[in-house]
C-alpha cells in the first residue's frame, strides 16, 4: 500500500514560482528574513543544484554553510513538495526551491555572474539511444550554466553511467569557457571529502562506476 502525499509543510514552505522569481529576482527572494536565515547580504555566495531528488545533497550542503544562499530545482512537483516540508523541518532559512526545468530556469532566471556553483548530480541517464535528447547535460544547458556563473565559479557534474559520461565528457570539454578543473584526467572517480547521497550509495553497492567532472570559468592555476 503506498503512503498518501502530505501536503501541508511544518513550517515556512521554502518554495518558490518561476513567476515570482522573474519579477523580483534572486535577491530579493531570500532578501526576507527566514527561521534559520539572516536575508540576503551583499556579496553572499549562492549556489545552485539542478535536480536534488530526495535532497541528501542540499540538505547537507546548506546545513554546512549556513551563510550560503542555496538553489534547488526540481521537476518533479511531488519530489519538490516532499523536500520543502524536509527544509521546514530542518529549520534551514538559506535554501530555496523552484519546480521547474532546468534548461528554462537557468536561462530565465539567472543574471550572468549570478551563481559561484552549479551540482548536478546522477541525473537520468536515459539509456537508449533514441532518448539521449533528453538529458540534462546538453551544449545548451552548458552554455547557459558558464554564463550563470561568477568568475572562478565551477560547474559540477556526477555520474554512474559509463555511456552518459562519454556524452558528459564531449558536451564539457567543447564549451570553451569552461575550463577542466581535473586535467589532464577528463572526470575522477573519487573526490575526498564530497557529500555522499543514499542513491550514490546504492550505486556502489551495485559495483557502479563514479565519475565526477569540475569545469570552472578560469582555468587552474598550475594549469595556465
Amino acid at each position: 500500500m503506498s503512503r498518501s502525499l502530505k501536503y501541508e509543510i511544518p513550517g515556512v514552505d521554502p518554495r518558490l514560482s518561476v513567476a515570482d522569481v522573474a519579477e523580483k529576482g534572486w535577491d530579493a527572494v531570500f532578501a526576507a528574513p527566514r527561521p534559520g536565515g539572516t536575508g540576503a547580504t551583499p556579496g553572499r555566495r549562492r549556489v545552485l543544484e539542478i535536480g536534488f531528488g530526495r535532497g541528501e545533497f542540499l540538505l547537507a550542503m546548506a546545513a554546512r554553510s549556513p551563510e550560503t544562499e542555496f538553489i534547488g530545482i526540481e521537476i518533479s512537483f511531488k519530489r519538490t513538495l516532499k523536500m520543502a516540508r524536509k527544509v521546514a523541518r530542518a529549520g534551514l532559512g538559506n535554501i530555496r526551491l523552484l519546480e521547474a526545468r532546468a534548461e528554462v530556469a537557468i536561462r530565465q532566471l539567472f543574471r550572468p555572474g549570478e551563481l559561484s556553483e552549479i551540482w548536478i548530480n546522477f541525473s537520468d541517464p536515459w539509456p537508449k539511444a533514441r532518448h539521449a535528447h533528453r538529458r540534462v547535460i546538453q551544449p545548451g544547458l552548458v552554455a547557459d550554466a558558464s554564463r550563470a556563473l561568477e568568475k572562478g565559479g565551477t560547474l559540477y557534474v556526477a555520474t554512474d553511467d559509463v555511456r552518459y559520461a562519454h556524452q558528459i565528457d564531449c558536451v564539457l570539454s567543447a564549451e570553451k569557457t569552461l575550463f577542466n578543473q581535473y586535467a589532464p584526467w577528463p572526470f575522477l572517480p573519487e573526490v575526498p571529502g564530497r557529500i555522499t547521497t543514499g542513491y550514490e550509495e546504492q550505486w556502489r553497492a551495485a559495483g557502479r562506476p563514479m565519475h565526477f567532472f569540475a569545469y570552472a570559468t578560469t582555468p587552474r592555476a598550475d594549469l595556465r
